[in-house]
């Protein structure tokens, strides 16, 4: 009996590249990798029409969709994006805010409330400076990924449809924004927008310190019916995910990557980080997965706190320990 194929989809990643390029196999399968950018039309496809067999998905979207009783998916503790979130947070140098506390009142612009990048900075605005989800305005540009019940406390409004939130931060009908990319106004130069935190790098890296919390953006799922088929692939495939990562941060040891300061940057990160500075596996990563439970229960995004343990194919707990 041959292989049987495997559909994937997933950004192009270079810790994961690997595996795409067949370079990395997983025992018993030809997987066909489905590059897709951005990551969000993956968990759309995938939450919409369960298109891949396997596919990176949006942490809080996927704990959002169990709390609804959603069980087409289980996780794998493969991360392929993580992001500290506080170097992602900019704001109009006129709306009088110099520090997280003043946040408090303002008018925040935002992609969607229910996204993961979200979650984790209105959980470190709260548990780090005392700002609470309804202590801003938010204003939304597009609709949620997932079917969403906003908290009532929560004053949220969406954005006309002939609106950016780039021009309203540039015109000052926003305060700030919170996004996945920087606005147009920072990329110009203009002094019209600036970082909230503008020594955010050793800010992450204090954040890192102190909680252990290095915030994962997308999890890697299985459909759950390809997983009970065989429940031994969620392994297989976590391995073939680590493997793959493995030979990419040989690559950066080796001085393959094009850009400058490389090997600079990773001695920086691995004295933050440990010497695996992005780990795989659940125990590796408590402090984090732990936060995102607690954060989408206390931000009223799932109805109780799921136990850590509930989110992933129960063979892979122990992996990478």
């Amino acid at each position: 009996m041959g292989n049987r194929t495997l559909s994937i989809g997933m950004r192009d990643y270079d810790h994961c590249r690997a595996l795409a390029n067949g370079k990395v196999t997983v025992d018993g399968v030809d997987l066909k990798f489905v590059n897709i950018s951005p990551p969000s039309q993956i968990f759309l496809r995938m939450l919409h029409d369960e298109e891949f067999d396997a596919s990176e998905m949006s942490l809080s979207n996927f704990m959002i969709a169990m709390g609804k009783g959603d069980r087409r998916f289980v996780a794998i503790p493969i991360f392929p994006s993580r992001v500290f979130r506080h170097s992602y947070i900019w704001v109009n140098t006129k709306a009088g805010i110099n520090k997280p506390a003043d946040l408090k009142g303002k008018k925040v612009g935002i992609a969607d409330y229910s996204m993961t990048a979200l979650l984790f900075v209105r959980g470190l605005l709260q548990h780090e400076y005392g700002v609470k989800p309804e202590d801003i305005h938010w204003f939304r540009r597009r609709a949620e990924h997932v079917a969403t019940e906003i908290p009532a406390n929560i004053r949220i409004d969406n954005i006309g449809k002939d609106q950016t939130l780039d021009n309203l931060l540039e015109a000052g009908e926003l305060d700030a924004v919170a996004l996945t990319s920087p606005p147009r106004a920072f990329l110009q130069g203009s002094p019209l927008v600036a970082r909230l935190f503008p020594d955010c790098r050793a800010v992450e890296a204090d954040y890192y310190r102190r909680t252990k919390i290095y915030p994962i953006m997308h999890m890697t799922v299985m459909r759950r019916a390809i997983y009970e088929q065989d429940p031994s692939l969620a392994v297989r495939l976590s391995e073939g995910f680590q493997a793959a990562k493995d030979l990419a941060f040989e690559d950066y040891d080796e001085g393959l990557a094009s850009l400058p300061w490389v090997n600079l940057d990773m001695e920086y990160y691995r004295q933050v980080l440990g010497k695996d500075v992005s780990p795989y596996g659940i125990k590796q990563n408590a402090a984090t997965l732990e936060a995102a439970t607690l954060y989408s229960h206390e931000q009223g995004l799932t109805k109780r706190k799921f136990a850590v343990e509930e989110l992933f194919a129960p063979e892979t707990l122990e992996l990478f320990s």
